[in-house]
């Protein structure tokens, strides 16, 4: 695969996030992680998973600078892609840990929440869903995987700001678990990972799934409507303006 590696140690696949400095997530990558998680789930010989990213990193969301130049079709089409593999990582039975090394904002900030726990790296990082700034309409599926973690009215009012937390402040509201010095992150997020793969499989399985069955049913439902509304905002005057001053200064970066 060409934007993520993968690793086996003791039955725990670590999943790295690997699509250059940022982890900028585009077709290709969003496709290969659906993919590999199919494959994981399928495969006996693996008991849990931890997904990381690179260098400051985890993953910065959406590749807007490529996302922004895709014709109608190419959108609509991606934005399901996105819908559905969000709804499978919300389904995933298997143990999933989130080492998170850097920024995640946006898109990677979904990945995480889609876990079953949340480790970040202390620093000036950032994470949380600032769609709302940037013109997107967030879905309401992603509002449901946001609120299963912050609460409802947490959820409410920083989905609406488009607020982005430090560590400390992820921790503090609930979006994170814990937070720990970036040299021991990987350490920290395996000690969370394999305290759930010793419990019995089917069991823990079965609960992961009993416990989500709201999140899950609201994420793997219909979206054809949200979607709809979404990708009308997307071609909006408004929100096209935003996203041209976005790439641009973005390609001013790279």
């Amino acid at each position: 695969m060409n934007t993520i590696s993968t690793s086996v140690k003791d039955r725990l696949a670590i999943i790295t996030l690997n699509r250059g400095r940022a982890n900028a997530l585009n077709r290709e990558m969003v496709t290969e992680l659906q993919q590999m998680l199919i494959n994981i789930e399928n495969d006996d010989n693996i008991g849990g998973v931890i997904i990381t990213g690179r260098e400051n990193f985890f993953s910065a969301g959406l590749d807007l600078l490529e996302l922004y130049h895709y014709n109608e079709e190419e959108i609509k089409s991606f934005w399901n892609l996105f819908l559905e593999f969000s709804a499978k990582i919300t389904a995933f039975k298997k143990p999933l840990v989130a080492a998170i090394n850097g920024h995640s904002p946006a898109g990677g900030c979904v990945i995480a929440l889609a876990c079953d726990a949340r480790v970040i790296a202390e620093g000036k990082f950032i994470i949380g869903l600032n769609e709302v700034p940037v013109g997107i309409v967030v879905p309401n599926s992603i509002f449901h995987l946001y609120s299963f973690w912050l609460g409802h009215g947490n959820a409410y009012r920083n989905l609406l700001e488009g607020k982005l937390f430090s560590p400390e402040e992820a921790l503090a509201v609930g979006l994170v678990d814990e937070v720990v010095k970036p040299e021991s992150i990987m350490t920290a997020a395996e000690r969370k990972v394999r305290k759930y793969m010793a419990f019995e499989a089917n069991t823990w399985q079965q609960s992961k799934l009993n416990l989500r069955k709201d999140v899950i049913a609201v994420t793997s439902a219909n979206q054809s409507e949200d979607l709809e509304v979404m990708l009308k905002q997307w071609w909006s005057m408004g929100t096209r303006a935003i996203l041209k001053s976005l790439v641009e200064g973005l390609k001013a970066k790279s």
